[in-house]
């Protein structure tokens, strides 16, 4: 199937290493037209390699196109290129060979799977996706939504472009913290007598509201110096394995992840109880971890604590910094460490995330009564930008302790800005607390019932909660997912709920639009779907979306590329605007034959692009809104 970008951009290599030898290794540079009166497509490569061989780039694109004119598949796929302003080699699709593509793409299956064009992967890779990754000291906030649902939108993506996708829901559930909670819990027992017993027993009360158990906690350990002592000695009891300290610590970690899992349930994110390891699950290696930093004499101890001072090495070919400099500094200039183990013996984050790339890159085949490695080839983590420098000294340690190899596994941090409130602070409540993730998702559904009530007061009520929830949560993570992820972005009910502009209910009224013409012509789309004949697009708007719907692949390409789920928002928001202007200009239904039935297959085609990209997303759709 086509992914018209990757083909142009090998006939176009071709060209290049045919028209000039020396230079075969030129990139062709393709990316499809901003302005469709120069074309569909657009190679800029022969202005970059005229630099580098200083020539005049007109001339260079002159006999790069005269080796594509003797190209049979470039003529049959496109009409003969021009070359425009300094250098540019324009591309216009033949129509013949669009609907050709556009009747291969409506009926393009794989094992009984709608591909839409999408071929799966050539050479598939094991990848993890570490995200989400809540505390289980407290409920999710509005701080977990961007990991959890870009983090999701990329093992969709991935996952159907072929890769062998691991989910790592990496929960915070060790440490100081929770010393404090299960001394708090321990406070709250109580004594219950169960029926037929003469005696009571020992029980302990539902948390309730974890926000507030937390608060408690906290207050008491700020403020108690003996509740303070107690919840260290708990810590100690939890990492040496205390039986009833082991036990109340997993009945806290159990509740808050029926919590998190309540979110994610919500959500329709695809993370569940099997994808969770925290930090816990590490803690029998990670006196492994500081045994193998310190056979790789990079260690340093510095006031009690062990430590990594990480150096420019020579095989870290991505380094400007000379061999034996350190990669890490401060303002001041001085060395920064990585500190893995403190003076009282205690590990930290950076220990913990050590163990976890030694685990999935196979450095440790199994963790001790856990699973075995999966071996991955790419390991994700969708985190706060925040935490850059953390994640760069954690993967140069992970490299250079030898828990990953630099040529076989890549460590990416997919960094994510801010959500911010309409005065450009990090999104809080009045009062200026945390919000809850759960109270900020009641809110969008109640918000969205409130719109759909408006435009369609007469639909069941059932019905119409139901759209309110798509609807709602759509909003919500689409809001999201269309944000370049490195940027900060301002948290807008009324923009987030728009039925205008790029907003997940434009997205989900154009599918339902589409829907609705085949409700009034009483027409199957299902024989629509099997349909592999030509689609004929002789219209400047139908051709104008014909062309567009060819695009998915190399558009969920580039998002996977650049892990980046507003790449396929974007192409998706187009989508709806070409079908907008096709639908204005182009009668459906009213057409003779065969232009409607032709015009009937190309919405069916568009309504199913509209629903896989959005479900990549993770975004639902309904068929009526």
């Amino acid at each position: 199937m086509p992914n018209i970008r990757q083909l142009l951009e090998t006939h176009i290599s071709r060209a290049i290493a045919a028209a000039y030898p020396e230079a075969a290794d030129a990139p062709a540079i393709v990316q499809p037209s901003q302005n469709p009166q120069f074309g569909d497509y657009q190679a800029n490569g022969a202005m970059a390699l005229a630099k580098r061989l200083k020539a005049n780039p007109r001339d260079v694109a002159g006999r790069v196109v005269e080796h594509l004119k003797d190209d049979a598949d470039v003529a049959a796929m496109a009409e003969t290129p021009e070359i425009a302003g300094p250098g540019f080699i324009n591309f216009r699709l033949r129509p013949e060979w669009v609907a050709e593509q556009l009747g291969q793409v409506n009926a393009h299956e794989i094992d009984g799977k709608e591909r839409l064009g999408v071929e799966p992967a050539c050479d598939p890779e094991t990848v993890v996706v570490d995200y989400s990754a809540p505390n289980l000291a407290k409920e999710m906030h509005v701080g977990h939504l961007r990991s959890t649902i870009i983090g999701d939108a990329l093992v969709r993506m991935l996952d159907f472009a072929g890769h062998d996708v691991v989910k790592q829901n990496h929960v915070g559930d060790w440490g100081t913290q929770f010393g404090m909670l299960v001394t708090e819990l321990e406070d709250r027992k109580v004594l219950v007598k169960k029926a037929g017993e003469s005696e009571a027993e020992e029980g302990y009360p539902d948390i309730g509201d974890l926000e507030t158990f937390y608060q408690a906690a906290k207050k008491k350990f700020d403020n108690d110096q003996e509740f303070r002592q107690r919840a260290r000695d708990a810590v100690v009891r939890l990492h040496q394995g205390d039986e009833h300290t082991r036990w109340l610590w997993g009945l806290f970690c159990h509740i808050s992840m029926t919590h998190a899992e309540a979110v994610y349930h919500r959500l329709s994110v695809l993370l569940t109880d099997k994808e969770t390891r925290g930090e816990s699950a590490y803690n029998d290696v990670l006196a492994n971890i500081v045994q193998a930093l310190e056979g790789k004499a990079l260690l340093t101890e510095s006031e009690g604590a062990k430590c990594v001072f990480l150096e420019s090495q020579i095989e870290n070919q991505k380094s400007e910094i000379p061999p034996g400099q350190p990669l890490f500094v401060n303002k001041e200039g001085d060395p920064l460490p990585l500190i893995v183990q403190k003076a009282d013996e205690g590990y930290l984050y950076a220990t913990t995330d050590l163990a976890a790339i030694a685990f999935r890159t196979g450095y440790f085949a199994e963790l001790p009564g856990g699973p075995e490695s999966p071996q991955a080839d790419v390991i994700l983590y969708a985190v706060d930008a925040r935490q850059s420098l953390h994640f760069q000294m954690v993967f140069e340690c992970a490299y250079q302790a030898g828990f990953a190899d630099r040529d076989r596994h890549a460590l990416v941090h997919v960094a994510f800005g801010t959500m911010m409130d309409a005065g450009g602070k990090p999104f809080k409540t009045r009062e200026g607390g945390t919000v809850k993730l759960m109270d900020l998702l009641d809110e969008a559904e109640r918000r969205a019932l409130d719109l759909v009530t408006e435009k369609n007061p007469d639909l069941a009520e059932d019905e119409r909660k139901a759209i309110a929830h798509k609807v709602g949560i759509g909003g919500v993570k689409y809001a999201d997912l269309a944000q370049n992820r490195t940027s900060d972005y301002v948290f807008s009910w009324d923009k987030m709920l728009s039925l205008q502009g790029n907003t997940a209910p434009y997205m989900q009224y154009a599918y339902a639009r589409v829907r609705s013409i085949f409700r009034k012509g009483e027409h199957d789309e299902a024989d629509s779907c099997a349909d592999a004949s030509p689609l004929p697009v002789p219209d400047p708007a139908e051709a104008a979306l014909g062309k567009m719907l060819l695009r998915l692949p190399e558009t969920l390409d580039r998002a996977i590329d650049d892990y980046r789920p507003n790449v396929l928002a974007a192409y998706l928001y187009d989508l709806a605007q070409a079908f907008t202007h096709f639908y204005d200009a182009c009668p459906v239904l009213k057409s003779a034959e065969p232009t409607r039935t032709h015009r009937l297959r190309l919405c069916d085609l568009t309504a199913r692009v509209i629903k896989k990209g959005l479900a990549l997303l993770g975004i639902e759709t309904a068929e009526r809104m």
